[in-house]
């Protein structure tokens, strides 16, 4: 019998070696990733090359403002891969259906929410963050164009957050394969030819994003597997709703944390002019490569935890919570050495300034080479999720990678103010919070274990 569409895609999760098939999903999913950064990259490499540091700069102070206000609705996707993942691994069809049709409607209305906060709050949260006069229009403009694509980004991003669930990490990668080419190419066209500098790479970004949503939505549309998408039947469900927000809000909330630690801090890079800015900006981009190679295990290990807690087969999460840290630990060192080590030749092809390009080295060799243990703090985190326990990692997160920050910003920071003692913050909260995920790991399982005791058709 042939596989009907989608089916050759899907990865069973509850059966067989975890390595191959923990690879299969993942690296799909780590070429998503940097195609997203492409995005990014190519906003940022076309116009510091073709449009002057200050622009280069203005693109770059958008970032973490951009994602402190999306992220919070981002986090909403977590919880729509969490619950698909363990109503296909229970073989939920009912409950599987609708929670795909409740996600994708709750994108759309988010989107639109995401529209008006991000027009509203640029300019004034610009200049809280104290975004040079020279910077701020351009930032200003690079925000309001980008928070238009919010409905088209936010409808991709749970799409294919119900593929990732079921394990199908490839088809994503296609639909980014080719939004990444549009993307740029029109941003060539929109800065070189048109001269239209931030706005052009903005629109670009927004038009290549409306190509991977539709891509993802005829997929789901498309396919015969339980998951299938009708638009005639696009409804919120207010109990896969108020689940969705259980699980996905404190997400949201843990990477809103990271987001407001990184406003701080990019405030604080700002007051050392436009140089450690631009400098920053690279060095950050380029890690974000480093990233998402990492967090591809995270994510593999949340889809293949909740698809085995659906399934009962609750010996099977141990074994996920080794071989994704393993993996992703080894590929963020390798990674984040490796950037550290050719950091002058990658930094040269954001910016000719030698000023630009040594400014950047200091957060590769601080923050860089320690983003494995990043990566380990995804990976708990990741299972946490796939557990449905969600407060504990935001509630951590909250506390170290938040909190810490910016105790160390007023104590250390203040005494020693270096752009190396700033940076050095990030690796010492990944490693604090790891510590404390895999803690708690421990509990949340023993007490998962008992509850399915209790049942009375528990099994492994």
């Amino acid at each position: 019998m042939a596989k009907t569409k989608g089916k050759a895609f899907e990865i069973d999760m509850t059966n067989g070696p975890l390595t191959g098939k923990i690879l299969r999903f993942a690296a799909p999913l780590a070429l998503s990733g940097i195609l997203q950064l492409l995005f990014n990259a190519a906003d940022i490499v076309v116009v510091g090359r073709f449009a002057g540091s200050s622009a280069l700069a203005a693109v770059g102070a958008t970032g973490a403002l951009i994602n402190l206000i999306v992220t919070m609705f981002m986090g909403l996707s977590v919880g729509t891969n969490v619950m698909v993942a363990q109503y296909f691994g229970g073989g939920q069809k009912q409950d599987l259906s609708e929670t795909v049709h409740t996600s994708i409607a709750a994108s759309l209305v988010f989107g639109v929410v995401l529209i008006a906060l991000g027009i509203s709050l640029a300019k004034p949260m610009l200049q809280l963050m104290a975004t040079p006069a020279d910077v701020i229009d351009q930032a200003v403009l690079y925000m309001r164009i980008y928070f238009v694509g919010m409905p088209v980004m936010m409808l991709y991003n749970f799409g294919s957050a119900v593929l990732r669930a079921v394990g199908d990490t490839q088809r994503p990668l296609y639909f980014l394969l080719i939004a990444g080419i549009v993307n740029v190419v029109l941003n060539l066209f929109f800065v070189i030819v048109l001269h239209m500098d931030v706005a052009g790479v903005a629109t670009a970004t927004v038009i290549s994003q409306a190509i991977s949503a539709v891509l993802v939505c005829l997929c789901l549309i498309r396919t015969d597997s339980d998951y299938r998408l009708d638009l005639k039947r696009l409804h919120i469900y207010k109990d896969k709703l108020i689940r969705m927000a259980k699980i996905g809000l404190p997400a949201g909330i843990q990477g809103a944390s990271f987001s407001i630690s990184n406003v701080l801090i990019q405030s604080s890079i700002n007051a050392f002019g436009g140089v450690a800015m631009a400098g920053n900006t690279a060095a950050a981009n380029i890690e974000g490569f480093v990233s998402v190679g990492m967090d591809a295990f995270s994510q593999a290990a949340l889809s293949f935890t909740g698809q085995n807690l659906g399934a009962g087969k609750f010996k099977r999460i141990n074994r996920i919570v080794v071989t994704c840290s393993l993996l992703g630990v080894g590929v963020g060192v390798l990674l984040g050495v490796g950037a550290f080590l050719l950091g002058p030749q990658l930094l040269s092809i954001y910016t000719e300034d030698p000023a630009v390009v040594q400014s950047g080295m200091l957060r590769l060799e601080v923050s860089c080479v320690m983003q494995w243990s990043g990566g380990l703090m995804g990976v708990l985190v990741g299972v946490l999720r796939g557990m449905g326990a969600s407060l504990l990692p935001m509630a951590i997160t909250m506390t170290f990678v938040c909190g810490f920050r910016v105790v160390w910003l007023y104590t250390v920071f203040a005494a020693f103010p270096t752009l190396t003692v700033l940076y050095a913050s990030y690796p010492i909260t990944w490693l604090m919070a790891a510590v404390c995920d895999l803690i708690c790991y421990f509990i949340v399982k023993r007490h998962v274990e008992r509850r399915h005791r209790m049942l009375p058709a528990a099994a492994e």
